[in-house]
């Protein structure tokens, strides 16, 4: 399971290389680094996970959409 987040941070990290290393600098100072490798496939990951999460959104907004509340 996933923990549950007390909000989604709606800024985008800072993306950088250094030494052969990628360097993703998250909200609240976190840092991580990756190889490439690990980098490139988390990348797939977040982008799947994006569209899964905006597929979520459209369902619901077309849901509330059909009970005619239009939140």
């Amino acid at each position: 399971g996933t923990p549950a987040m007390d909000k989604a941070h709606d800024e985008p990290s800072k993306v950088g290389a250094e030494e052969g290393e990628v360097i993703d600098e998250g909200p609240d100072g976190v840092a991580v680094s990756f190889t490439p490798d690990a980098a490139a496939e988390t990348s797939d990951r977040l982008l799947y996970g994006a569209a899964q999460a905006q597929g979520q959104i459209c369902a619901e907004e077309e849901k509330r959409r059909r009970q005619g509340t239009g939140k």
